[in-house]
This record gives C-alpha cells, sequence and structure tokens, in this order.
C-alpha cells in the first residue's frame, strides 16, 4: 500500500478530541509527569470557567 492509499484509509476514521489514557508511574519519565502536571492545571482552568 503506497502512502497515498494509506492517507484515504486512515482519513475516514474518527477524530477523537479528549482521549483518556492510562497514566503508569512506573513507566512514566520526567516529561510524562511534566505533561500530567500540566493536563491537571488545564483541567482546573476548566472547571473554574
Amino acid at each position: 500500500m503506497n502512502a497515498k492509499q494509506n492517507q484515504g484509509k486512515h482519513s475516514q476514521l474518527p477524530v477523537a478530541k479528549n482521549e483518556d489514557v492510562e497514566f503508569a508511574a512506573e513507566v512514566a519519565d520526567k516529561d510524562d509527569f511534566e505533561a500530567a502536571e500540566r493536563a491537571k492545571a488545564a483541567d482546573h482552568r476548566q472547571e473554574d470557567n
């Protein structure tokens, strides 16, 4: 399958805006922890509005 065929196949997949992902602290690195903190802060900002 070439890139153009592959792109067409994936363009019909649904786009999820708010995906729930499991956070596993035992395999997380520094960037994962920073991202989790940013996500938590964003959630709090949304709750305040």
